[in-house]
C-alpha cells in the first residue's frame, strides 16, 4: 500500500470540486483531503493550519485565469515543500501552462479526456517533475513534431538555397526592420553597404523564379525566406 499523504484542494465550481474529491475517495485512498477552499482568501489560513503535501490547485478561480499562477508562485516561496499539481479546465491557453510551470508547478492535469488519475498523484508525490495527463502530453508531442517537421525543413531549404550564415543573420535582420546601415554595424556582418545589396540581389536570384524576380524589395523578400522556413518568424532575435 502506497504511503499515506495530505492535500488541499483549491477550486471554485461546487460539482468540480464533488467530483474531484469521488476521485480521491475512490481512486487514492492514501490520499487524505484535509481541506478544500474555493478562493484565495480561504486557502492561506488552511496553510496555517495545517501543510499539505500536495495542493491540487485550478488556474481560473473567481473568473480570473491568471490567480492561480500567482498562488502557485507565492505557494513555492512560502511552502517550497509542498508539492502543486495543477487541475485545470484552461484547455487553450497553453501561455498560462508555460506561466505557471515557471512559477514551480509539478504538473498540469487538464480537465478533459482521462481527467485525474490516481496515476498523475502518484507521480507528483515521487518526486517527479513536469507531470501531465494524456491531453496534455498529445498537445506537447504535436507541437515537439511540428518543431521537428520545421527545423527539417529549414535544414533541406537551407542546403537547396545555398544559405550561409551570412545569409540568415542578414535575413533575419532584415526581418526586424534593420536596415543596410545598420547590419553593417553588427559584428558578425563585415561587409559595407554595397556588399549587402549585392548579396540581397544574389538572395533574390536564388529565392525567386526569373519571372518573379523584377521589383522584388526588402519586405517581399523577407516574406519569400519566411515561406521556405529559411528565417524562424517565432524565434527573430538580433545578434546585438
Amino acid at each position: 500500500m502506497s504511503e499515506k499523504f495530505n492535500v488541499i484542494i483549491v477550486e471554485d465550481a461546487k460539482l468540480e470540486l464533488k467530483g474531484t474529491e469521488e476521485i480521491f475517495r475512490t481512486e487514492i485512498p492514501e490520499a487524505e483531503i484535509i481541506g478544500t477552499a474555493m478562493n484565495e482568501a480561504e486557502l492561506w489560513p488552511l496553510m496555517e493550519k495545517q501543510q499539505p503535501d500536495l495542493l491540487l490547485l485550478d488556474l481560473g478561480l473567481g473568473g480570473s485565469t491568471t490567480i492561480g499562477v500567482e498562488i502557485c508562485a507565492k505557494m513555492k516561496r512560502m511552502y517550497p515543500d509542498v508539492k502543486v499539481l495543477i487541475f485545470t479546465g484552461e484547455l487553450l491557453n497553453e501561455k498560462l501552462w508555460v506561466d505557471v510551470l515557471d512559477a514551480g508547478a509539478d504538473g498540469i492535469v487538464l480537465k478533459t479526456g482521462e481527467l485525474l488519475t490516481k496515476n498523475e498523484i502518484r507521480s507528483v508525490m515521487s518526486g517527479k517533475r513536469y507531470v501531465f495527463n494524456q491531453p496534455i502530453l498529445e498537445k506537447i508531442v504535436a507541437r515537439f513534431r511540428n518543431e521537428v517537421m520545421r527545423e527539417m525543413g529549414r535544414r533541406r531549404a537551407v542546403i537547396e538555397y545555398d544559405i550561409d550564415r551570412y545569409d540568415e543573420c542578414f535575413l533575419r535582420h532584415l526581418a526586424l526592420g534593420y536596415t543596410k546601415e545598420m547590419i553593417t554595424n553588427l559584428p558578425n556582418m563585415p561587409f559595407s553597404i554595397k556588399s549587402l545589396e549585392k548579396r540581397q540581389g544574389d538572395l533574390i536570384a536564388r529565392l525567386f523564379p526569373p519571372s518573379e524576380q523584377r521589383g522584388v524589395n526588402v519586405t517581399r523578400l523577407v516574406v519569400r525566406a519566411i515561406e521556405l522556413n529559411l528565417i524562424n518568424i517565432e524565434n527573430l532575435e538580433a545578434d546585438e
